[in-house]
C-alpha cells in the first residue's frame, strides 16, 4: 500500500526563529507559522480562524530562516508531518506533539519590513539530497545541436 507524508503550507511567523546548534555544528530551527482560513457560516456570517502549526527546520534551512525570517513574515513551507512523544519530567505523564519538518523553505513578500503586503516574489530554497541519493544532474550541460547552435556567420540572413 502507497504511502504520503506531504504538507504544503502558507502563514506568517508567530514569533522570530529560535536557533540551536547540535554538537557537532549542524543548526535546528524552530519557527510557528499562523494560518489563516476565511470561510462564511450557512447563514452568511464571514468568519475567520486561525491555525497554528510549529516547524521545525535542519541545516542549512535553518541557518536561512535566522538570518531572514522575522516576527510577522510570510513564508512558504513543503515537508512533513513527525509526531514527537516524550514523558514529562514534572508529571511523569506520556507526552505527544505533532509538528512539521520542513524540507523546502520559500521566503514570502518584500526583502525588507515584516508584512505579507509588500507582495512580490520570493526566495526558494531545499534541502540538499540526503547522502544516499544520487544528485539529480538532468540539464547540466546543454546538448549541441548544430542547427541552434550555428555562428553568426553561419546564419544566411
Amino acid at each position: 500500500m502507497p504511502n504520503l507524508n506531504k504538507v504544503m503550507l502558507i502563514g506568517n511567523l508567530t514569533r522570530d526563529p529560535e536557533i540551536k546548534y547540535t554538537p557537532k555544528g549542524s543548526a535546528i530551527a524552530d519557527i510557528a507559522l499562523a494560518i489563516n482560513r476565511s470561510y462564511s457560516t450557512d447563514q452568511g456570517e464571514k468568519r475567520e480562524e486561525t491555525t497554528f502549526v510549529d516547524v521545525v527546520l535542519y541545516g542549512r534551512l535553518a541557518e536561512i530562516a535566522g538570518e531572514y525570517l522575522r516576527k510577522g513574515r510570510p513564508a512558504y513551507i513543503e515537508g512533513r508531518l513527525k509526531l514527537d512523544s516524550w514523558d514529562d519530567k514534572q508529571t511523569g505523564q506520556k507526552r505527544s506533539k505533532m509538528r512539521v519538518v520542513g524540507e523546502s523553505l520559500q521566503l514570502l513578500g518584500g526583502r525588507e519590513g515584516g508584512g505579507g503586503d509588500e507582495g512580490g516574489g520570493g526566495r526558494s530554497v531545499q534541502r540538499p539530497p540526503e547522502r544516499s541519493e544520487a544528485p539529480n544532474r538532468v540539464g547540466a550541460h546543454k546538448p549541441h545541436d548544430p542547427d541552434l547552435d550555428a555562428g553568426h556567420d553561419d546564419v544566411p540572413f
